[in-house]
Formats: structure tokens, C-alpha cells, sequence
């Protein structure tokens, strides 16, 4: 019984020393020195440690400092270009409407988004550091994913915006209204912030036996919970109710909506009026695009793409990102004459 009893823990061992060399062998060799110096040995399996370790760029460590140089441009047209945005809306009486505190709502999710993620994507690459507490972590997932679901929420507003302007013209100021306006945002945030505050909170009574090494530039709600040794089943079908509550029932109400819109706009018999109306709605549906195209390549990449390169899931979690603040102002600039006009008075001046 003895002898059955020491063979057990034998193989215990050495199946727990095969795994951890397992998972030292998918990441990079610089991150295997990393976690050689800041951490015993095996010590992945110590609940005491609170330090994560976030990825990079697989392989790709030599060419930081020059990977640091677009992203850094990247992250500057972010915040500069929702910023210019913001600050046009709010200086010229024009475009005190509903449609652009909307596009406004739409610019200050965006410049968030970006200063949740830029102190650790440019920590990173800067060679600054690659360590994230498990409090700063569940911070920044509070906030990436609350400020996603805020985005959906935006996108729908502003197309019912769209259907409330083209299906009923006249009425359009007395339904949204400036205070309607205020409770819609409101509510945006209410659905946004306080629903994933449960499983967020749960997250840091979990048990991380796990390698504390992330797979992304920055925490991502998925990418801790695979770490945790809990019970994780709560978060598992509250994180995938939440998705189909929000992102999914938004998607379909916003197809919804332009289908409304394209039935509104056909009933006008001359096709120059028919064009006008649509017109208005290019940026708004170029928005939901580049919003929702990059959410479903990076669903797409985790679920059926496992068989390749870990750059691909870093590149296309950076994608789903910093592709939608970044483009949205240019968006919005180039097809909204109001924005285009005083954008070009600055500048002529």
C-alpha cells in the first residue's frame, strides 16, 4: 500500500513538472528567461503569486523598439483624433443635435478604449514592463469590456437616430429631446458597467494554478478565466448570456432598423431624395462595420484558429482594439460636411 501510495506521488510529480515545461515551451524564449528570474521553480502553481505575465509578440522581441513606432503613431491618432472630434462638437453651435451628442458619446468610448490599453501595449514594446498585478488586471477588464458593450449600445442609438430622422422628420426634435438624449446615455452606461460587475468581482477570488501568463498585450476576461482552477462556470454562461443580450441583440437591431430605414426611403418616389437620406447613413454604417468586422475575425481566430501563430491572435486582439477608435474620427471627418467644414477652417487658418 505504501509502495502504491509513493508511485502516486511519483507520477503526480512528474506529470506536474511535464506540464509546466509544457507551457514553457509555447512562449517565447524572453519570456522564459523572464519568468526563470522572477519566479522559483514550478512556482506557476503557487496561489500566493498575484503577477501576470502579458505576451507580446511571440518571436518577434528583437523588433520591439521598432514595433514600438507605429503603434505608438497609432495610439497618438487615437487619442488626437477623437479628441479633435469631441472638441468640434463642442464648440460649434451646429451640431448641438442628437445625432452628434450621439457621435460624441461614440468618440469618448473610443478615446477610453485607447487609454485603458496604452500603458501596457507601449510598456511592453517600450521594454518597460511586462508584469500586471491580478488587481490592475480585473481593472482593465472591467473597463475594456464595459467600454465594448458601450460602443454597441452607441452604434444602436445612433441608429435608431438615423430611422427616427428619416421615418419621421418632423417629430425628430420632440422625441429626442436633450433630456431623452441624457437618459439614453445613461442607460447605455447602467447596462454596460453594472452588468459585468458579477463576474468581474468573482475574478479575484479565483484560484490561479496556472502559468500567469496572458496571451495578449493586455487582459482580456477570457484569457484570465482560462487560468483559474475554480469554479468557473458562472462567469463561462454569464460572459455568454451578456454577449447575446448585448452585442448579438444589438447586431440585429441595428439591421433591423436599416431595414425599416430602406423601406422608408423607398416609398419616396424620386431617386434623388431617396439618395439624400441614405447618404447620412454611409458613416454610421461604416462605424458598425469596423466594429463589429473585427469582434467577429477575433471570435473567429480563438474558436478555429488554435493551429495558428500565436502573432495572428496577439495581432488580431490588437485589431479589435485600436482599428475602431482609430478610425471612426476619420470616419466621421471625411463624411460629415459639419465636422469636414470646421476641420478645414482650422486648418486654413
Amino acid at each position: 500500500m505504501n509502495s502504491v501510495l509513493l508511485l502516486t506521488l511519483l507520477l503526480y510529480e512528474k506529470i506536474s513538472c511535464l506540464n509546466v515545461t509544457y507551457q514553457m515551451d509555447v512562449i517565447s524564449d524572453s519570456q522564459k528567461k523572464h519568468l526563470k528570474l522572477s519566479m522559483p521553480p514550478f512556482s506557476a502553481h503557487d496561489t500566493n503569486s498575484s503577477i501576470f505575465l502579458l505576451t507580446g509578440f511571440p518571436g518577434l522581441e528583437r523588433e520591439y523598439p521598432w514595433l514600438s513606432i507605429p503603434f505608438f503613431s497609432i495610439y497618438t491618432m487615437v487619442l488626437s483624433g477623437n479628441c479633435l472630434v469631441l472638441h468640434v462638437i463642442r464648440t460649434e453651435p451646429s451640431l448641438h443635435q442628437p445625432m452628434f451628442y450621439f457621435l460624441a458619446m461614440l468618440a469618448l468610448t473610443d478615446l477610453c478604449m485607447g487609454l485603458s490599453t496604452v500603458h501596457t501595449v507601449l510598456g511592453i514594446l517600450w521594454g518597460l514592463s511586462q508584469e500586471v498585478s491580478l488587481d490592475a488586471c480585473i481593472a482593465q477588464i472591467y473597463f475594456i469590456h464595459g467600454l465594448s458593450f458601450t460602443e454597441s449600445g452607441v452604434l444602436l442609438t445612433m441608429a435608431f437616430d438615423r430611422f427616427t430622422a428619416i421615418y419621421n422628420p418632423l417629430r425628430y426634435t420632440s422625441i429626442l429631446t436633450n433630456a431623452r438624449v441624457i437618459k439614453i446615455g445613461l442607460g447605455i452606461l447602467v447596462r454596460s458597467f453594472i452588468l459585468i460587475i458579477a463576474p468581474i468581482v468573482r475574478l479575484k477570488f479565483f484560484h490561479y494554478c496556472h502559468l500567469h501568463v496572458l496571451s495578449h498585450s493586455f487582459c482580456l476576461h477570457q484569457d484570465l478565466l482560462r487560468l483559474a482552477c475554480s469554479d468557473i462556470r458562472f462567469n463561462s454562461f454569464y460572459a455568454l448570456a451578456l454577449v447575446i443580450c448585448t452585442l448579438l441583440l444589438d447586431s440585429i437591431l441595428i439591421l433591423v432598423s436599416y431595414i425599416l430605414i430602406l423601406h422608408s426611403v423607398l416609398a419616396i418616389a424620386s431617386q434623388e431624395e431617396q439618395l439624400k437620406p441614405l447618404q447620412t447613413c454611409v458613416s454610421h454604417i461604416s462605424a458598425v462595420l469596423v466594429f463589429y468586422i473585427p469582434v467577429i475575425g477575433l471570435t473567429m481566430v480563438h474558436r478555429f484558429g488554435k493551429h495558428l501563430s500565436p502573432v495572428i491572435h496577439v495581432l488580431m486582439g490588437n485589431i479589435y482594439i485600436i482599428f475602431p477608435p482609430l478610425v471612426n474620427p476619420i470616419i466621421y471627418s471625411v463624411k460629415t460636411p459639419q465636422i469636414r467644414g470646421r476641420i478645414k477652417k482650422w486648418f486654413s487658418m
